[in-house]
């Protein structure tokens, strides 16, 4: 969809393209959330079902419990070195 201009009405109100709303699956009463990016702002839907609607979207493989907590060891150890310089190896 190509930009679209709209008017605010003297209440701060806008009337969003029936386009986006048929495609949102929005009609009176949905929410959205705006997003403040300073000299721009974001118009998002809130879906009806926000947990639901999360469902399978971080589903796969990640890493281990182990290799984060690796991860995490390796990161501590670099975050000492920095702060305190090389440290002497353990016994």
């Amino acid at each position: 969809m190509d930009p679209t201009r709209a008017r605010v009405s003297r209440n701060g109100q806008i009337s969003l393209p029936a386009e986006l709303r048929r495609r949102w699956g929005s009609g009176p009463g949905a929410e959205v959330v705006v997003v403040d990016r300073g000299t721009y702002a974001i118009i998002r839907p809130i879906p009806d079902d926000v947990i639901g609607d999360l469902v399978g979207a971080y589903a796969g493989p990640g890493p281990t419990t182990d290799e984060m907590r690796a991860a995490t060891r390796q990161e501590e150890i670099e975050a000492e070195e920095r702060k305190y310089g090389r440290l002497p190896d353990a016994p």
